[in-house]
């Protein structure tokens, strides 16, 4: 099973899905880790100054990166990208753990908490604008 963790450091999960610029990804088997690999993540400020393709399309090209895992851990993230992972078929786990590794031992065990008060909602498109971080 292939989990995704957003990190701004590599070994951390990061507490905002938008803001983290990399994906680190698990695979789990059998109970243990068998591999690891950093793929590159878009966030909000990739998308600052050019043409403006909708908070909905942006979250769309952060989770096609990741389309073959089964789960993302994050501190907290906003709606739209919470809501955009659940139409790609992927589970957004919302947690308290930073180990990215123990995190993803924890979901494929089936104990780790999913903290879904840790969602926030948006306010209108302005929110997306230069400097948010969602």
């Amino acid at each position: 099973m292939k989990i995704a963790a957003v990190s701004e450091d590599l070994r951390t999960v990061a507490q905002h899905f938008g803001r983290a610029p990399y994906y680190v990804v698990v695979t789990v088997e059998e109970g243990a880790v068998v591999s690891r690999e950093t793929r590159a993540k878009a966030s909000h400020r990739d998308f600052a100054g050019g043409a403006d393709p909708g908070p909905g399309a942006k979250h769309q090209t952060m989770a096609g990166v990741i389309s073959d895992c089964a789960a993302l851990l994050a501190g907290g993230m906003g709606s739209g990208a919470f809501a955009a992972l659940g139409a790609a078929g992927i589970v957004a786990v919302l947690t308290d753990e930073i180990d990215i590794e123990a995190g993803a031992l924890r979901y494929a065990r089936g104990d780790l908490p999913n903290l879904a008060d840790r969602v926030h909602e948006h306010r209108g498109e302005q929110h997306h604008g230069p400097g948010h971080g969602c």
